[in-house]
């Protein structure tokens, strides 16, 4: 009896030590994810137009194929596939550039994803973040958003 007693004991003492210790983890994974939502910021269209004209970006459209033959592209875009990002950010040099005809960004690199309305982008951008990119940012508007600013420009300078 008096076994049974001591080891409930400790086997509650145990119990609340891991739960003590998962609730440990919990706070620390929100703080990560709170943390990586901090230093990654969307960018806004006017933003994406100054970085492309700059060339300091690689603006990487996660769309599928067939999307961005049907709709178009934002220019100087590449197309990764969002199902294709992890691997191919995780790709030799050589075989980067042989399958998408570009340089493979480094992890210091300024990456911007997009896709057509921010939902994709935004996964894309949270991969390759866990991947050690830490400059990555995703445009939200997307091709959506992108299309509309486009027309709305071009009826100006008109």
């Amino acid at each position: 009896m008096l076994a049974r007693r001591v080891l409930g004991t400790s086997r509650r003492a145990a119990l609340r030590s891991v739960e003590a210790a998962l609730g440990g983890l919990k706070s620390i994974w929100g703080s990560s994810q709170h943390f990586y939502s901090a230093l990654s910021k969307d960018v806004t269209y006017r933003e994406l137009k100054n970085l492309l004209n700059s060339k300091n970006i690689m603006l990487i459209d996660v769309r599928d194929t067939w999307e961005i033959l049907e709709h178009g592209k934002i220019p100087g875009s590449i197309n990764i596939p969002l199902d294709e990002v992890g691997e191919a950010l995780q790709m030799n040099p050589r075989d980067f550039k042989e399958k998408y005809n570009e340089v493979k960004p480094s992890k210091s690199d300024s990456l911007v994803f997009s896709c057509f309305a921010g939902v994709r982008s935004k996964q894309a951008m949270d991969t390759a973040l866990s991947l050690g990119f830490n400059s990555a940012q995703h445009y939200a508007g997307g091709w959506k958003e992108w299309v509309t600013y486009e027309m709305s420009e071009n009826k100006q300078e008109n």
